[in-house]
């Protein structure tokens, strides 16, 4: 059963102009994640774990879908070869590099990840914390 106590956030949605290009991005780069599509509906498809908390949406008010300047969303990965493994389907599909995968001392030393900008303009994240080099 999911505990709701331990999460932070419940699900995050993000606007599309190209619904259909923009699912087919996510369909092949989330996975790598072991994240899949759970939900799909005319003008919305969510990905998650089992229960939806990311959603690639058609805006609601019908106007165009803008990017937010200076937001990022950072999908969480098991492993450093996750990480390797994202960067590059999402570079297969279409995104662009924003930061290639590896550490960043600055973010911490058992930080591990890598940017894209999706379809959209979106920034994305795939990142590893290494929590037994954090222990050390």
């Amino acid at each position: 059963m999911l505990n709701q106590a331990d999460k932070t956030l419940c699900h995050i949605s993000i606007g599309t102009n190209q619904l259909t290009k923009a699912t087919h991005f996510y369909d092949h780069v989330l996975p790598t994640l072991n994240i899949e599509r759970v939900v799909e509906h005319e003008h919305a498809v969510a990905y998650g774990k089992g229960y939806p908390t990311f959603w690639l949406q058609v805006p609601f008010d019908k106007q165009k879908a803008t990017i937010g300047n200076g937001s990022h969303i950072g999908f969480m990965a098991t492993s450093k070869a996750m990480v390797d493994a994202f960067y590059q389907k999402a570079l297969e599909q279409g995104g662009t590099c924003n930061g290639e995968p590896g550490p960043r001392p600055e973010y911490g030393e058992p930080y591990y990840g890598c940017f894209i900008i999706d379809l959209d303009g979106h920034r994305i994240e795939a990142s590893f914390w290494d929590v037994e080099f954090q222990s050390k």
